[in-house]
């Protein structure tokens, strides 16, 4: 079987300067025999090619050559390759009678020894696949190992039978597979995902969104899989159109209820906006009818008005409170962090918003000073019948991470984060 074509494989975040490329089964060259310059000149078989770790994918260094019976190794630098032939791999003759032996050096790997034949844990140490291939790509004079092939063809390759070509091969990134010096590969036999369930739930979500949206079908919903209902909403918002489409297709009805209900209401209904129509209707029965109609409210555009669009996630209190006391509620209630950018002071009838305290004021006060002493005011917020547009003024005005809602006569009624409204709207503004 000829090497695959670029255009058949996606390669994502190749080095610049690549040009036209050519991709090689790692177990299709072992046992090439490698000529020093003509065919007729051979210095022995291929026995493993040495890879040096590097960003985004390791890059080859050099050919290791083996020959048993007690005789010395030779390592071939990989600037001495001239060709890769299907027939012979051609370097250039050595300097002296022959090539050094290899010697190890940090942060170098060898394919056959610390890939081939490895299992693949999965981010909970379960046992997923095996190494059976190596996917190789050459472009002027470069070699970079950029999958490794878990499937059934790898396995026949390995064994000589790779013509059979049974089922489709089943490609993993190099990026998620976790890269091993020399010395942590030859005490175990494993190979791990790179993204542990631990960093998962660190990584910012825009990050998480990137990272899925360079996978594919299985593979895709795997790691969507893995993130808790928070996470995952947090990531299908960053994500892509295309990429929320993917996502959401792949959902069993209570994982998508969860996660639907971490999403505030702006957040679903830009989700919405992007989805077929049945799927869009599938979901929407899923949620309260209350949060039903303010997003039909706003998908219409007819009523995108402040009062649809805000959050009753909100913390008011009285400007008597005291701090200590009020931090000490705030620890155990167990809110959102989202919902603790700002506390909002109310007068005695608990609905006429009056003064705002930021949290990291709050935080730093001692703790019998009232919040009368702490607040801000008058306070900037937005009108119940203020329209998006509206929003997005204020918010960039202002540069405030969350705005409280009024009625004519200042009741608060709600809140509306800077994340709800701003997401595509900062360019628009300064424009």
């Amino acid at each position: 079987m000829a090497p695959n074509s670029a255009t058949q494989i996606k390669v994502p975040d190749l080095p610049a300067g690549m040009g036209n490329f050519t991709f090689h089964y790692f177990s299709r060259l072992m046992k090439r025999p490698v000529c020093a310059g003509k065919i007729k000149d051979r210095i022995g078989r291929l026995s493993d090619i040495v890879f040096a770790l590097k960003e985004p994918y390791p890059e080859a260094v050099g050919l290791y050559l083996e020959f048993g019976w007690g005789k010395p190794t030779q390592f071939v630098p990989w600037d001495r390759l001239i060709k890769i032939e299907d027939d012979a791999i051609f370097v250039k003759p050595p300097d002296g009678e022959v090539y050094p032996p290899f010697v190890d050096q940090p942060q170098w790997i060898l394919a056959d020894k610390h890939l081939m034949g490895r299992t693949i844990l999965d981010m909970d140490g379960r046992r997923t696949e095996v190494v059976n291939d190596i996917h190789l790509l050459e472009s002027k004079n470069r070699l970079l190992l950029v999958h490794v092939d878990t499937s059934f063809n790898g396995f026949l390759r390995r064994w000589g039978l790779g013509g059979l070509g049974w089922i489709k091969d089943n490609f993993i990134s190099w990026k998620y597979v976790q890269p091993l010096s020399v010395e942590d590969a030859v005490t175990t036999d494993k190979v791990s995902l790179s993204v542990t369930r631990k960093q998962l739930l660190e990584l910012p979500g825009e990050d998480l969104a990137d990272a899925l949206e360079e996978l594919h079908g299985e593979e895709q919903a795997a790691l969507f899989s893995a993130l808790d209902s928070e996470k995952a909403a947090e990531t299908l918002v960053e994500a892509e159109p295309r990429a929320q489409r993917q996502l959401i297709a792949s959902l069993r009805k209570e994982r998508a209820r969860t996660i639907l209900s971490e999403m505030s209401v702006p957040q679903l209904a830009d989700l919405f906006s992007v989805l077929p129509h049945d799927d869009m209707t599938e979901l929407m029965e899923l949620l309260p009818k209350e949060s039903q109609s303010r997003i039909a409210a706003i998908l219409s555009e007819r009523e995108a008005n402040a009062k649809a669009l805000m959050s009753v996630d909100f913390v008011a209190v009285p400007k008597e409170t005291r701090a200590g006391d009020l931090l000490s509620q705030l620890r155990k209630s167990g809110r959102a962090k989202e919902s603790l950018t700002y506390i909002y002071i109310v007068n005695g009838d608990g609905h006429t918003l009056i003064g705002v305290v930021d949290l990291r004021e709050l935080v730093l006060a001692k703790d019998e000073t009232p919040l009368s002493e702490l607040m801000a005011y008058p306070v900037v917020a937005a009108e119940a019948d203020d329209m998006k547009e509206d929003l997005v003024e204020l918010f960039a005005k202002y540069h405030y991470r969350m705005l409280p809602v009024v009625d004519q006569k200042d009741n608060l009624l709600g809140v509306i984060h800077f994340n709800d409204i701003m997401r595509g709207a900062v360019t628009k503004v300064k424009a």
